[in-house]
């Protein structure tokens, strides 16, 4: 249990932060959910869809990043091993990234 404690804290901390209601989908979303709710809201009323994933410190959680290209908002969210999607940030004025150049020759 002490483990969880420094994600938990960092959870309060980032919810104090975030906008205020009315200021992004993060807000109108509400701050955790199960995922399955989470993942729908954005997409329906936002238009976002996921464009990246990765794990959290020691895995304990899963980071994700939705974005939609019409409406412009983006969103991260942390979902914990429980199920429980938490909103960490968002905002608008999404622009994705080139990827990187796959090297040239032979990869050994």
């Amino acid at each position: 249990m002490p483990k969880l404690l420094p994600a938990c804290l960092a959870f309060l901390v980032l919810a104090v932060l975030m906008p205020g209601p009315g200021s992004g989908p993060a807000a109108a979303a509400g701050t955790c959910a199960q995922r399955a709710s989470v993942v729908d809201r954005l997409e329906k009323t936002y238009g976002e869809t996921r464009r990246g994933i990765g794990l959290a410190g020691d895995a304990k959680g899963v980071i994700e990043v939705f974005a939609s290209d019409e409406t412009g908002t983006w969103t991260i969210t942390m979902t914990l091993p429980s199920g429980l999607a938490c909103l960490l940030a968002s905002g608008q004025n999404w622009a994705p990234a080139p990827l990187p150049r796959e090297p040239e020759g032979d990869p050994a």
